[in-house]
């Protein structure tokens, strides 16, 4: 078994990947359904050679820049367990943070959710899963993500309802007490720089958006909040101010951001009159 991982690491070493034995030991636990440290203990684990086969297979895949997450098809979010494959946005953790600042500030008066631009679903659902009173509904205008969410909600037993279509236009006439919303807002001249792992694996539509679907909310909300709903929005490191500026009008009783681990301004959260 540790030979196994020296000749993975070796080998994504040499392909410049960070934390090469990290990755190959995530890899194997992966493949052999088991934790980490339980590589350590070999006499509980066996390897067939068709899983030693399929496991350089899975290292020349991450040897070429794909996501591990795409690799073995799902990442933990909360409490969850939230599947990815390609055409869909891994969750990052920065978005597991923006549920656990959410969470704190959501009232135990507050019932309809919506979580706009779900993609995995990740955000509703482990909104959800810590919170089942709440009614959440889970958006997005890609029906690929949304098939993908629905199956978040049924592998994790959790009761959501699930709609395709553009941002608001599919609550017509309704109101929500909070809104989460984590949607592309990567500048479309930033995009360039990006790690390969992102640009050539992961959904350009679903990173590049910059400050349109910011603008779009701060006009189209209102119509569709209840008195004092909240609003958590996920944003780029440099874009706070330009929120700020988006959001301006007065029915916004209250403007604040929350920093991410590295002190970044990447959380925006409102509160409607």
């Amino acid at each position: 078994m540790n030979d196994l991982i020296i000749s993975a690491t070796k080998y994504l070493q040499k392909r410049g990947i960070e934390r090469a034995r990290y990755v190959a030991e995530e890899l194997l636990s992966a493949l052999l359904q088991c934790k980490r440290w339980e590589l350590f203990f070999p006499y509980d684990l066996s390897i067939k050679e068709d899983d030693v086969k399929k496991y350089f297979k899975w290292i020349e895949r991450r040897g070429n820049r794909e996501p591990l997450e795409y690799i073995v098809g799902r990442v933990e979010f909360l409490d969850c367990t939230i599947m990815v494959c390609p055409g869909v946005f891994i969750p990052r953790q920065e978005t597991e943070i923006l549920a656990t600042l959410a969470l704190k500030e959501i009232s135990d008066e507050a019932h309809v959710l919506w979580d706009l631009c779900t993609g995995s679903g990740c955000l509703g659902l482990g909104v959800k899963k810590k919170r089942p009173n709440l009614e959440v509904t889970l958006s997005d205008l890609s029906e690929r993500a949304i098939a993908i969410a629905k199956k978040n909600a049924q592998a994790n037993e959790l009761c959501v309802n699930l709609i395709c279509g553009d941002l608001l236009e599919p609550f017509f006439n309704k109101k929500a007490n909070v809104v989460l919303c984590n949607p592309p807002y990567v500048f479309e001249k930033e995009y360039d720089s990006l790690e390969d792992e992102v640009r050539l694996y992961e959904p350009k539509e679903a990173l590049v958006g910059g400050v349109r679907y910011f603008t779009r909310l701060a006009k189209e909300l209102p119509s569709y909040l209840t008195s004092r709903a909240k609003v958590f929005l996920e944003i780029g490191a440099t874009q706070s101010k330009i929120l700020h500026q988006i959001f301006d009008k007065k029915y916004w009783k209250k403007r604040w951001c929350k920093k991410d681990w590295a002190g970044h301004d990447r959380f925006f959260f409102l509160e409607f009159q």
